[in-house]
């Protein structure tokens, strides 16, 4: 059985993730960006309501990245030569964005069983959130009618994903983050 429209098309959602701004959400972190390897802490806080840190170090305290998100705007605090590449900064500035964003109008909503799709825009771009049982399992960017990007959340404990996994079906770049 396949998944059916729901009656109500305009609807809120709510990504969970990273919404609590009491708690620094810190991840041991592997991104794979076209031959080059980055392994280290990833540590995302709410500062506020509009706004959000992002950032990325080494073990040892080196900052790879440090992005801050605040409604629309976005600034890049600091970032390392290897990754300091117009394109590169773009992807990341939107896989974070989608990560974090808390609260989503949706344009569509399909329903099977106990899982739900809704379908949203980010910055004029087709994001499909997948709930499995009132969770938020998936997030895919869809583009010219394929998977652009994928977002998995896995081993949920009440509004924590301890495993994220983003996975870019057209260039060479994967992010892993297990929660510590």
């Amino acid at each position: 059985m396949g998944y059916a429209e729901s009656p109500s098309n305009k609807s809120s959602i709510i990504n969970p993730y990273f919404s609590d701004a009491s708690r620094d959400y810190v991840y041991k972190a592997y991104i794979s960006a076209f031959s080059n390897y980055f392994g280290g802490i990833l540590v995302v806080k709410k500062i506020n309501e509009q706004e959000h840190r992002v950032v990325f170090t080494t073990e040892m305290g080196n900052t790879i990245f440090d992005f801050s998100f605040r409604d629309s705007d976005f600034t890049v605090n600091r970032i390392i030569d290897q990754l300091d590449k117009q394109l590169l900064i773009n992807v990341l500035e939107k896989d974070f964005r989608a990560l974090i964003k808390e609260r989503l109008l949706a344009e569509d909503v399909y329903n099977k069983v106990n899982d739900e799709i809704a379908k949203v825009q980010i910055d004029k771009k087709p994001y499909f959130y997948t709930f499995e049982n009132s969770r938020l399992t998936t997030i895919t960017r869809i583009g010219n009618q394929k998977e652009k990007v994928v977002f998995e959340f896995s081993e949920i404990n009440d509004d924590l994903a301890e495993k994220i996994t983003i996975i870019h079906k057209n260039i060479n770049l994967k992010i892993e983050l297990t929660s510590i």
